[in-house]
């Protein structure tokens, strides 16, 4: 009888725990606490510009062009999150190659010695997240957007 309880138990929690990804994607844009900070969802775009301000000392002409640019990430993240006919692998691709390039045209933007400092941040970003430590140190951006 406590065999089948441990069991029981054990195939729950595995069954919830696979849940959780589905059940995220399936949230509308936005349910997930957009816009409440790094440990309630993903940063608003104002709050991702506020923070690349504050690390990189971004100018006023900066701030524009960055916030334009995530701001076009974010439409282009939603969308790609409404299309249901992509396989996960093939979404997930595109989700890293959006990443990809919002980051490539951010640097752009940026001076030798911010895109350095950029660099280090993003560095930072994708160790935390490859050790489960939130990977949301810097931005908070993401490709699970």
């Amino acid at each position: 009888m406590k065999k089948n309880a441990i069991r029981f138990l054990i195939v729950a929690f595995a069954f919830a725990a696979l849940s959780l990804p589905v059940l995220a994607q399936g949230a509308p844009a936005g349910a997930a606490g957009e816009g409440q900070g790094p440990h309630h969802g993903m940063p608003s775009v104002d709050e991702r510009v506020q923070h690349m301000t504050k690390m990189l000392n971004l100018s006023d002409d900066q701030q524009t062009k960055v916030k334009s640019i995530l701001e076009h990430q974010q439409n282009q993240m939603a969308s790609l999150k409404q299309d249901k006919s992509m396989s996960q692998p093939d979404r997930r691709a595109k989700f890293q190659q959006i990443h990809g390039a919002t980051q490539q045209k951010i640097r752009e933007v940026l001076n030798d010695e911010q895109k350095a400092k950029f660099d280090q941040m993003q560095a930072h970003r994708g160790h935390m997240g490859k050790h489960g430590a939130g990977g949301q140190g810097d931005m908070g951006s993401s490709d699970k957007q």
